[in-house]
């Protein structure tokens, strides 16, 4: 047996699945694409998580965009975080090409066009199913990670959620947390002192600044009503496909804090809201989070041990996290120990931190009889990666590098008019276009130190008195009115001119 055919059988031995899949694409070795060695991934090993890495224009976005229609299509929705904005051709079949049917004439794979259903989310005052949530659904926990606050501040922001759950005042929205903040050292401090506690000043102004902040990148859009309901993200369509929500973030690309603060929030419901589930055949709903290093470079090291923790515990509600990202070593150890999917694309060796960083990458990965894993990561082209899964009993699958598959849809962006036909028939879009600005924690307490004010000017002007005693004395003395009258003081003028005559 030649090392060609060892190979052949090494893969197909290793990627074999009695269970449903999707195809990746096809095994190579010394860079040819052997037909028919296809690179498996069982779909109930999808919710433990995954990576797909590479340097700038070696095929990532397309790499996502395959893995997110073959997940659709088996029944299995999708949320995209799409930052470059070059995703949402995924509606539309793609036009195909005569590379596309070399590439998979290679793989051993017939190409069919197709076009899947998607909803275009966003979080900003872009067209969209608008993305909200309150303030009192995030908790103070991870607010005041969000935040990135001390102990002391943590503390301020739980006895601030509590008055407002004592005194049945929804926070819904940034201006209504505000509020609360400035009442509990200003017009309400003695009665936060008598039931809470003193709280500083010094310190709630340091809570207030890290909220403006906050509200500076877009934040006061992002919290408040109608709130986003996590299972508009497991829907199907009348043909069982998986819907592909798209999150356009084009117009935040420059605002981490408001991206990662979406990201936490909506996996923290998530996690709240779906059910344990242990192991399934498939997983409920699969994010892939493009751009992933954002989040971890603003990232305090309380908001990190907040995402390490999601990504440990969420798998068993049915949750797959997919990161992409140009370097693996955008993303902390402690979150890439926990991925079981590894499609790694090109990097590139031009300096010495970039030989450092393909060593590190080389050594996360199986060793391999086939390759030196280290030069396979410089040679790789375009659309083509090193793969490692998990197969059905969790172990890790042989090492490939792979010819990836293209996509099924365009693989490029909708025009105007076929982004607003989308738009217009979504019911999601109708249902969370309106905004709700419901009587909450800042028009209660605004009603509330305008009440008090008002009874204590009432009060004041009781106690005020209406006159002096002089003033009574001059009134009630007809002598005195003629000594201080104009008419007497001219009359005695008059007399002592003649006088001094």
């Amino acid at each position: 047996m030649t090392t060609k055919d060892e190979f052949i059988s090494h893969i197909e031995t290793g990627y074999t699945t009695k269970g449903d899949f999707i195809t990746l694409g096809g095994a190579m070795l010394d860079n040819e694409t052997l037909p028919g060695s296809f690179i498996k991934i069982p779909l109930r090993t999808l919710n433990r998580h995954g990576l797909i890495a590479g340097a700038t224009g070696t095929g990532k976005t397309k790499t996502l965009q395959v893995l997110a229609e073959n997940l659709s299509e088996k029944g299995i929705p999708v949320l995209l975080m799409d930052l470059k904005g070059d995703l949402s051709g995924i509606a539309k079949p793609s036009p195909g090409h005569e590379k596309i049917d070399e590439r998979h004439a290679k793989i051993g794979l017939p190409f069919e066009a197709k076009g899947f259903p998607v909803e275009i989310l966003t979080l900003s005052e872009q067209d969209g199913v608008k993305l909200r949530a309150t303030v009192s659904e995030f908790g103070p926990t991870l607010l005041s990670r969000i935040l990135d606050l001390t102990v002391t501040q943590e503390g301020i922001v739980a006895v601030v959620f509590k008055y407002c759950d004592d005194n049945k005042l929804p926070l819904l929205d940034l201006k209504d947390f505000k509020k609360v903040l400035q009442y509990a050292t200003g017009n309400g401090k003695k009665e936060f002192a008598k039931d809470y506690g003193r709280i500083s000043s010094q310190s709630t102004g340091t809570i207030l600044r890290k909220i403006i902040e906050l509200e500076q990148q877009g934040a006061d859009l992002f919290f408040g009503e109608k709130s986003f309901e996590v299972d508009d993200l497991t829907r199907k369509d009348k043909d069982g496909k998986g819907y592909i929500n798209i999150l356009r973030l084009t117009d935040i690309q420059d605002r981490p804090k408001l991206f990662s603060t979406f990201m936490l929030s909506l996996l923290a419901e998530i996690y709240s809201t779906f059910e344990e589930q242990g192991d399934l055949d498939k997983p409920e709903l699969v994010f892939f989070i493009d751009e992933a290093h954002l989040i971890f470079k603003e990232a305090s090291k309380a908001l990190l041990a907040q995402i390490e923790s999601i990504v440990k515990l969420i798998r068993s509600k049915g949750i797959g996290l997919y990161f992409v990202t140009q370097n693996p070593t955008d993303v902390p150890n402690e979150v890439l120990s926990q991925l079981g999917l590894k499609v790694q694309h090109a990097l590139r060796a031009f300096t010495a931190r970039d030989r450092k960083a393909i060593k590190l990458t080389a050594e996360n990965y199986p060793e391999s009889d086939y390759y030196d894993t280290k030069e396979v990561l410089t040679s790789l082209g375009i659309g083509e990666a090193l793969v490692s899964a998990l197969d059905e009993k969790g172990r890790p699958t042989p090492l490939a590098a792979t010819m990836l598959r293209a996509p099924m849809s365009r693989m490029d962006i909708l025009t105007d008019d076929e982004l607003d036909a989308v738009i217009s028939t979504s019911k999601l879009v109708k249902k969370y276009g309106e905004t709700i600005d419901r009587k909450s924690a800042y028009e209660i307490l605004t009603a509330k130190i305008e009440k008090a004010e008002a009874l204590a000017e009432k009060e004041k002007s009781k106690s005020k008195p209406k006159s002096t005693s002089r003033r009574k004395s001059t009134r009630q003395n007809p002598i005195l009115k003629v000594i201080t009258s104009a008419t007497f003081i001219r009359g005695i003028l008059g007399v002592l001119k003649k006088v001094l005559r």
